[in-house]
């Protein structure tokens, strides 16, 4: 279990989000930063190269690397699962669009 803490707030308090192993190990194997935001299908997890972290997003450590979440999904995430990387996302990041 991992706490974030927003900075805009002090009394926000912690949002506790569980990151699945597996998400880690998908991340350490792209060896880069990712970020969770929204799309017309729901939240998505895209590497920082395709979505960018904005000023304003949420960050959480994954093994060495973060997970930015957007605010606006944060309140709503309870689980980092593989479900929110898009099926087509390995191709993209391999470059074998």
């Amino acid at each position: 279990m991992s706490d974030l803490y927003t900075s805009a707030s002090d009394d926000a308090g912690p949002l506790s989000i569980f990151i699945d192993d597996e998400v880690i190990t998908y991340i350490a194997e792209r060896k880069t930063n990712f970020r969770i935001s929204t799309s017309c299908g729901g939240p998505v997890l895209l590497p920082v190269s395709y979505k960018p972290p904005k000023s304003t997003d949420l960050a959480l450590r994954a093994g060495e690397y973060l997970i930015y979440i957007s605010i606006y999904q944060a309140r709503y995430i309870d689980v980092i699962h593989m479900g929110l990387v898009p099926y087509h996302a390995g191709q993209m990041i391999e470059g074998a669009i």
